[in-house]
């Protein structure tokens, strides 16, 4: 009995990723296969050959599964999927084969990762009403190649792989696809799934850099935009270790425990924006006012992991400086733009106590006197500081961290050796400290109750009617100091974002 059959080379044009959703339509039904199993060449450019293979099962005849596998002399599987029932149609597939197989791919793909996720509320649409199938379906076979690449494939064709599945991650097909992906999975799905892909990207940067191997990660940030009813939402995900160093006072000089923690992690970041158009009778009014700007350093490891392999739990970067940009890509029509506060002229609260003190003690051998002198300047300062600005018809917000100490911009500037001797420095104990600038996960929350700015543009009449595109540009400092560990290694990265909002004045 035959359980092999030559592969099949199919592509889905322009990508050089196949196109399996064509491929399994137009495949027979299980009855009239000679053959056990049908395979396409997932990647042809490695040898062996990556292959995705259907089989059916040797207990029940109409049952089959897949399996993702090298085409050596005798194939090794490195992922199998759960067994599924054929259709009695004349097609191999139907709905529920379908969704079955897609949920089994994106559990599979959440179980990468030492934090097990919960799935209980992973429920898809049914296929029927799910828009554009075909993309979501290959792209799901994406996304599970390349981590199946990272994790299982052998040492000798596991560069091949990744290189050209990175460059498949990084093209506008993937990056539309996988944020219509996000949005059938539901917020709380995306994030476990960000977390496991960012973990694998980690483990493969770590791994090349080991090598002394400096390639960029595949699509190191993914961001996604929403406009709709009143909202403007920018999501963002980064693994850390992908991110631009920009300051370190000591490069590749962190240890290896400390290293491991730093990298571990990844930033997680929302912008939702309030908008409101405004007719008025000679123009119009376009007003955006800030909902919430939150930031996180989540990590992608357990820690137990953290413990035993890195510096510990509490060792991580925090968020320095947060600007954000929101620009009308075509301003033809743009009158003027206004932000909604001064720039800041702080009252400084200073405190003088002057103080003298002195002793006398009886005579004795010798006469002592003792006298000191003494004066305290106390200002008080927050550690967040906002500023808005205008460049040309650029409304910009900006978010910066200042030592509470000296007064310093944290993200451009780093501690002395002495204030990281300290044990009470502000950024000592950072995260369980009472007056922490961060929640006590380490992030940011940036919302209305302080921070509703507004910037408001003045658009000609002439627009009205018209559906106007703003891009929502901006970048995330994260900044590592000392917390509990005993190091002077310090160092700020950065990662830039930018997305398309848009806006029907009427």
């Amino acid at each position: 009995m035959n359980f092999y059959t030559p592969s099949i080379s199919l592509k889905m044009a322009p990508s050089s990723f196949p196109d399996i959703w064509t491929w399994i339509q137009n495949l027979p039904p299980l009855t009239q296969w000679q053959t056990n199993t049908k395979s396409i060449r997932i990647i042809s450019s490695s040898q062996p050959s990556l292959e995705l293979s259907i089989s059916k099962t040797l207990i029940h005849s109409s049952s089959f599964s897949f399996s993702i596998r090298v085409n050596y002399n005798l194939p090794i599987s490195l992922w199998t999927s759960k067994p599924l029932k054929s259709a009695i149609s004349n097609t191999l597939f139907h709905e529920h084969t379908i969704s079955k197989l897609l949920t089994n791919i994106i559990k599979d793909i959440l179980n990468y990762t030492p934090i097990k996720p919960s799935n209980s509320f992973l429920k898809l649409p049914q296929p029927n009403s799910i828009p554009n199938l075909k993309d979501i379906f290959n792209f799901v076979f994406l996304a599970l190649v390349f981590i199946v690449s990272i994790y299982e494939a052998p040492q000798d064709i596991r560069c091949d792989c990744i290189n050209m599945l990175k460059d498949e991650f990084a093209s506008s097909w993937a990056r539309e696809t996988s944020k219509r992906l996000m949005r059938l999975m539901g917020s709380n799905t995306e994030e476990q799934w960000m977390r496991s892909m960012n973990l694998s990207i980690t483990n493969w940067m770590t791994e090349l850099r080991a090598r002394n191997h400096c390639l960029k990660a595949p699509s190191p940030m993914y961001s996604s935009a929403i406009s709709g009813l009143g909202l403007w939402k920018v999501q963002l995900y980064c693994p850390v270790i992908a991110m631009e160093i920009e300051k370190c006072n000591s490069p590749g000089q962190e240890d290896q425990k400390l290293g491991f923690s730093l990298n571990y992690h990844q930033v997680e970041g929302v912008i939702q924006l309030n908008h409101q158009v405004m007719v008025r009778e000679e123009w119009i009014d376009v007003l955006v006012s800030i909902d919430n700007v939150r930031c996180d350093v989540i990590r992608l490891v357990n820690d137990t992991l953290l413990k035993e392999r890195g510096a510990g739990i509490e060792e991580k970067h925090f968020p320095s400086r947060i600007s954000l940009h929101l620009t009308p890509t075509i301003q033809t029509n743009v009158l003027s733009v206004s932000v909604s506060r001064s720039s800041e002229n702080p009252s400084r609260e200073i405190g003088v106590e002057r103080s003298i003190e002195g002793s006398f003690e009886p005579p004795n051998p010798h006469i002592g006197i003792s006298v000191s002198a003494g004066e305290t300047v106390t200002t008080n300062l927050k550690p967040w500081k906002f500023e808005q600005s205008v460049y040309g018809y650029s409304g910009t917000f900006n978010w910066f961290l200042h030592d509470s100490v000296n007064g310093r911009e944290v993200f451009s500037s780093k501690p002395s050796k002495i204030a990281m001797l300290q044990p009470k420095a502000w950024f000592r104990n950072r995260y369980s400290s009472a007056y922490r600038p961060f929640t006590r996960q380490g992030g940011v929350i940036f919302a209305g109750d302080e921070y509703g700015e507004s910037v408001l543009w003045k658009v000609g009449r002439g627009a009205i009617g018209e559906t106007m595109e703003w891009e929502a540009k901006g970048s995330i400092w994260l900044t590592y100091w000392p917390n509990k560990y005993n190091t002077f290694y310090t160092e700020t990265r950065r990662l830039e974002f930018s997305e398309i909002l848009q806006l029907t004045l009427a």
